[in-house]
């Protein structure tokens, strides 16, 4: 494997991520952009808070093919997805944290819509509280083709910035290079208990 330092940045994010217990029982999978083509994702089955860049696999983006045979994560297609309609995005993590999870499902609409929280600037091009985010939320599915042309198809029509949620599964979020999705991953775990707890609280 050639020096990659945004896959090193990942394996540091990774253990930053398992011990927050955001990918427990070796759910969640990461990858990071190593140039047009190829990517680098997490190999299937691994505790993503030990992870070594040697646990990473080369993938082709246009063909999720694994030139070393090895057994990438379920998700390939979705890392695949949106490195293939987001030139620009540069990293993309999948986490399994308890507030992504349960948020998705009370969620009943097909977006979740922020508003009013001063984090929200954590993300890329928000400036103000008083803007709306707009987060997807998908049904789950198992056949990740499948999954993956829904998300594709709304992004044909409507904007899909940070990431997407997966009713009763969690996050995906990605960023121009690992720092950025990093934020991104934190900023929306934030916002995402914050949101729950008002709601919370709010029910009568």
């Amino acid at each position: 494997m050639t020096e990659n330092l945004q896959l090193e940045a990942l394996v540091d994010a990774c253990r930053w991520i398992g011990a927050k217990g955001w990918a427990p029982a070796t759910g969640g999978n990461m990858s990071v952009r190593e140039d047009a083509d190829r990517c680098w994702l997490s190999e299937s089955g691994k505790d993503k808070g030990s992870l070594t860049g040697n646990d990473f696999l080369q993938v082709d983006i246009a063909t999720h093919q694994v030139p070393s045979g090895r057994k990438p994560s379920a998700e390939t297609g979705l890392h695949t997805l949106i490195y293939r309609l987001f030139p620009e995005a540069g990293a993309v993590l999948h986490v399994h944290t308890v507030n992504a999870t349960v948020l998705s499902r009370v969620e009943k609409s097909a977006e979740l819509v922020l508003h009013g929280y001063e984090m929200q600037k954590s993300l890329r091009g928000q400036s103000s509280h008083l803007d709306d985010v707009s987060i997807p939320v998908f049904d789950n599915d198992q056949d990740i083709d499948a999954l993956a042309r829904r998300i594709e198809h709304y992004a044909t029509e409507r904007p899909l910035s940070y990431g997407f949620l997966l009713r009763g599964h969690g996050l995906t979020c990605w960023g121009r290079d690992v720092a950025e999705a990093r934020r991104h991953l934190e900023g929306l775990e934030f916002l995402f208990e914050c949101e729950l707890r008002l709601r919370q609280l709010e029910k009568p």
